[in-house]
């Protein structure tokens, strides 16, 4: 069982926040560069749990001007999609973690790839072995199988007894020289060890409680998570390990491990869990927490990135929850972030906070002239697959669009939103006209009072409308019927003066105009 002896029986904010500046300071006082690393499996696609883990790794080393690493961890063979390693870095790099050293970016501790590291592994094998912290195993599988049912059977914790820890040096020259597979274990103490948890505080464990002594190289000759990942994290120089909280109970393993070789510890700080609005934990078989899935779906990165944070804590506007919600920059995220306000509880998602995110992200691109040059292409992108009918004429200039962002910013939360079918007239232009005699007679004047209103607005709008009606003494319903033909060429929408104000005060005028001067129809 896992025993937590915090101080006090309490590892609040401030003795969190005296550990992590301690910490840090003895990086400065050394000039220990301050290094750390995401290291995924290439066995599936990135989830939001996966990118919390590296958005803090990440917003970590750019706080302190430290180094962030990416690393896939590819020795498990059997488990490894293709294609999967380019995948997780291509979701890293649109969230907007940048990357300093990685598969792609290389550096001064490569390979980056585990599957390119066999031969440095066999050798921190040898000197395992040679110090007699590790042997040589030949138990088969038949018999492990045959441990865990006997386990099961007296209601036990199934675990390897250790047998080949035994066997002599003549028994294992002639199991060698006979040809039998073997991998190699690591000799675990009996002990209870400790380590500081950054977020948790005192964490004690008595690993051989539960465990046998684990496989650290297997017959195949790849090593195994354990093994891999302690070696690369002491030839990586990594500093600071940030985690899950899934790997605090095999940190004492890690810990023996780094014991074995001599070497000193990275700090460990391990990240609570996030769970679904419902409590439940997140799943990769969930399709919709695949980051993939988020950027189909026209979520911008930092909505996504402000999503994951507001459940995680760690940043300086947790405290300021009455604030008006702020989507907030890479740039804004690392001055706040501060590993001393990281929750040690799991945190649950709020899902109606990620479109609240997302339009105030849009928000933010169409203020600033550069991204709103980005917003505009992606609209245009978005029309040639939401508008591709080619009979029909497409409105995606420039100055169309502005206009358009502008009236809906307030309105939507994501720019697929904009190509719903009711709103397709604001795209195209109707390719006929069925209008009746008695309101094409009066379009010229109607044209001519929208182009004198001051106010564009619905309530304007809709009492010129019913003058109009009035005036002409024409039936109001056959009026905005006609209307609705004209603007759009569409039997539904919005309202019609909603639909003006919409379109703008020019694009109306401009497709009255088109009906007068274009071949009709008249009822």
């Amino acid at each position: 069982m896992m025993i937590f002896q915090l101080p006090n029986r309490c590892f609040n904010v401030a003795s969190k926040a005296v550990l992590i500046n301690n910490v840090l300071k003895f990086n400065y006082s050394t000039q220990e560069k301050i290094r750390v690393r995401f290291a995924p499996s290439p066995t599936g696609y990135l989830h939001l749990g996966g990118l919390r883990t590296a958005l803090y790794n990440y917003l970590f080393a750019k706080k302190y001007r430290g180094t962030f690493i990416l690393r896939i961890e590819d020795t498990d063979q059997t488990r490894k999609v293709s294609g999967a390693a380019d995948a997780l870095e291509k979701d890293l790099l649109w969230a907007g973690i940048e990357i300093n050293e990685g598969p792609s970016q290389g550096g001064s501790f490569g390979s980056y790839l585990q599957s390119e590291r066999l031969e440095i592994y066999r050798e921190h094998i040898n000197v395992l072995l040679d110090k007699g912290s590790a042997y040589r195993c030949f138990c088969n599988e038949r018999r492990l199988n045959l441990l865990k049912r006997e386990a099961l059977k007296r209601q036990e914790i199934p675990k390897y007894d250790n047998r080949c820890r035994h066997l002599t040096e003549e028994e294992i020259k002639n199991r060698l020289s006979k040809g039998d597979s073997c991998c190699i274990r690591f000799k675990m103490s009996d002990q209870e060890d400790s380590f500081l948890d950054l977020i948790y505080g005192k964490v004690s464990y008595n690993i051989a409680l539960n465990e046998g002594d684990p496989v650290i190289l297997k017959s195949d000759g790849y090593p195994t998570y354990h093994f891999a990942n302690v070696v690369d994290d002491h030839l990586m120089e990594v500093s600071h390990v940030l985690r899950g909280v899934e790997w605090q109970i095999s940190t004492t393993k890690h810990i023996q491990l780094y014991r074995a070789f001599g070497w000193q510890p990275p700090q460990y700080g391990h990240l609570p869990l996030i769970l679904n609005a419902d409590g439940t934990k997140l799943s990769k078989r969930q399709g919709d927490i695949r980051i993939g899935n988020y950027r189909e779906n026209g979520i911008l990165p930092l909505a996504l990135l402000n999503f994951i944070v507001h459940s995680g804590g760690g940043f300086e506007k947790d405290l300021k929850r009455h604030l008006k919600p702020h989507c907030y920059s890479i740039e804004e995220l690392c001055e706040q972030f501060d590993l001393s306000n990281v929750n040690s509880h799991s945190g649950k998602l709020i899902n109606e906070r990620l479109l609240e995110y997302n339009r105030l992200e849009l928000k933010r691109q169409f203020e600033n002239l550069e991204s709103r040059k980005q917003l505009i292409n992606n609209i245009k992108e978005l029309s040639k697959i939401h508008l591709n009918d080619k009979s029909t004429t497409i409105l995606v200039d420039q100055q169309h669009i502005e206009h358009i962002l502008k009236w809906s910013l307030n309105r939507i939360s994501k720019l697929s939103e904009l190509f719903s079918p009711d709103l397709r007239f604001i795209w195209t232009l109707p390719e006929s006209y069925e209008v009746d005699k008695s309101v094409f007679s009066v379009l010229s004047g109607l044209k001519e009072r929208l182009s004198k209103l001051e106010k564009f607005d619905r309530q304007e709008l809709n009492a010129t409308l019913k003058q109009i009606s009035s005036e002409h003494n024409l039936k109001y319903g056959m009026l905005m019927k006609s209307l609705r033909t004209i603007l759009s060429g569409l039997k539904e929408g919005p309202s019609i003066a909603e639909m003006i104000e919409i379109l703008g005060k020019q694009d109306t005028i401009k497709r009255i105009e088109l009906c007068l001067n274009k071949n009709y129809h008249l009822r």
